[in-house]
Parts: C-alpha cells; sequence; structure tokens
C-alpha cells in the first residue's frame, strides 16, 4: 500500500487529527510543567491514573471519562498534600503514583475475562483513536486553550515569580490546582496516543527543546507544540515503515530527535572554543 493510499484510511485521518489534538495540550501544558518544575508531580498522576483505568475496566464503565475523573481527583489529593507537606513532596507522590497503579492492576486483575486492550492504555495506540475520542480531545483543549488565554498574564507571574504574583493578588493557589487538573486532563488525552507509562517524555521532551530557542513563555508553548507535532507524525511514520507500535516509536523517535539537537548544539558550542 503506497503512502497516499494510507493517508486515505479513516483509522490513519483519525491518528493523524490526534496528534493535532494533543500536541495543542502537549504545547501549552508541557511548557507550564517544565517551568515550574513539576515534572516528577506529572509523572506521578499520569501513572496514576492506571487506577482510573481499572475501575473503569471493572465496573464495566466508559475508560475515558472514569479515568479522567479519577486522575483528577488524584491530581488535587496530590496537590493538596505536597502543599501542606513540602518536605516530603516526593515521598508523597511516590506512595500515590504506587497506590494508583496498585489499585488498576489489582482492579483489572479481577475483572473477569481477558482484557485485550489493556496494553493500549499502558504503551498507548493512536490508530485505534474513535470518533468520539477525538471530540472529548477537542474539549479538553477548548477548556486548556480557553484557560490558558485569558490566565496568561497571572500564570507568567505564577510560573516565574510566585512570590510576586502574591503580592499582586493573583490567586497563586488556585493557578496551581487548574495546573494540575488540566495536567490531569492531558495525560487523559495522551493515553491513547502514547499510553500512560510513556506520557510523561511527550509532556517535558518538547518544552525542554522549545526552551532553548525562545524568550517568552507563549513562544514556548507554540513551539513546545510544533515540536509535539513533528514528534507525533514522525513517529507514526516509523511505526509504520518498521512495523512496531506507535506509542513507543512516537517517543523513541522524540528521544532521539532530543539526542540530536542537543549533541549538535554541544559540538557548535566545543567548536567555537
Amino acid at each position: 500500500m503506497s503512502l497516499m493510499e494510507l493517508l486515505g484510511q479513516g483509522f490513519v485521518q483519525h491518528a493523524l487529527t490526534a496528534a493535532f489534538l494533543v500536541s495543542i495540550a502537549a504545547g501549552i501544558v508541557g511548557a507550564l510543567v517544565v517551568v515550574n518544575r513539576l515534572v516528577f508531580m506529572t509523572g506521578g498522576i499520569a501513572h496514576t491514573a492506571y487506577g482510573g483505568v481499572g475501575t473503569a475496566i471493572f465496573f464495566g464503565l466508559p475508560v475515558l471519562p472514569v479515568t479522567g475523573v479519577f486522575t483528577a481527583a488524584a491530581a488535587v489529593l496530590l496537590g493538596a498534600l505536597t502543599r501542606r507537606r513540602r518536605e516530603r513532596t516526593d515521598t508523597l507522590i511516590g506512595v500515590i503514583w504506587a497506590a494508583g497503579m496498585a489499585l488498576g492492576l489489582i482492579l483489572v486483575e479481577l475483572t473477569p475475562g481477558y482484557q485485550a486492550g489493556l496494553m493500549t492504555y499502558l504503551f498507548g495506540s493512536i490508530l485505534t483513536v474513535a470518533t468520539v475520542d477525538l471530540w472529548l480531545m477537542a474539549g479538553i483543549d477548548a477548556v486548556i486553550l480557553g484557560l490558558a488565554l485569558y490566565y496568561y498574564r497571572d500564570l507568567l507571574s505564577f510560573s516565574f515569580d510566585p512570590v510576586y504574583a502574591r503580592t499582586r493578588g493573583i490567586p497563586v493557589t488556585g493557578l496551581y490546582f487548574m495546573l494540575l487538573l488540566l495536567v490531569a486532563q492531558t495525560v487523559v488525552m495522551m493515553i491513547q496516543v502514547v499510553g500512560l507509562l510513556l506520557v510523561i517524555a511527550l509532556l517535558t521532551l518538547p518544552p525542554y527543546l522549545a526552551q532553548r530557542y525562545t524568550r517568552t513563555l507563549g513562544g514556548m508553548m507554540l513551539l513546545s507544540g510544533t515540536f509535539s507535532l513533528l514528534f507525533c507524525l514522525a513517529g507514526l511514520y516509523a511505526s509504520y515503515w518498521f512495523d512496531i507500535g506507535s506509542g513507543p516509536a512516537i517517543i523513541a523517535t522524540a528521544c532521539a530527535i532530543y539526542l540530536v539537537v542537543v549533541g549538535f548544539e554541544r559540538l557548535a558550542l566545543a567548536s567555537r572554543r
């Protein structure tokens, strides 16, 4: 089958649409995660989401909506605990991270029958995204984009100088919890694209690269989204070419591009000395 014939297939068009929608959320939320140094917190939220997947499977409910509610609750709990006990932040995140994964695994084990699509939630399969999932992604994107535009100046102050932001009357605590909720919903969006185990890479690698070439938060968000889309498209092509899973292919491509870019930068810097 030629590339043009492949692009005419409905499931491929769904995959390309999903890549575009996910890149919007990844660009905005990923930039805020990196700037606010919430990478480990994001990893905790992402892995805790498996508890939502297990809950949905055990009770026979729609996976993504149930996981969205579960992950949002976990994000709020993590935020509340870490705000009160900052000296124990890493430990608390690790405990809830492990508890969410354990709960999901136990509920899946207790569910009768073989769960054929379980690996999709762990490692992703962008080629299986359904139309209803695309509408869900679009709705989450609309919320994220709307909040980012409305609170942009507040998020800018909150991200770079929270003490100054608080003196200006900006609701720092509210923005913190809002950001965690946005992370939670972005994780849910990415489940079918790269899976729960790999979602942290797509939320951090694009902003890490974008941060090197931009001077503003808005520019970082835009470039991060562009990198995310590039990684998804290149990963999809690698998945087709090498006949491997789309989720791991996307992340492997992202890691390879990141290493190449950083390597060239260091070589260029060394050659100037």
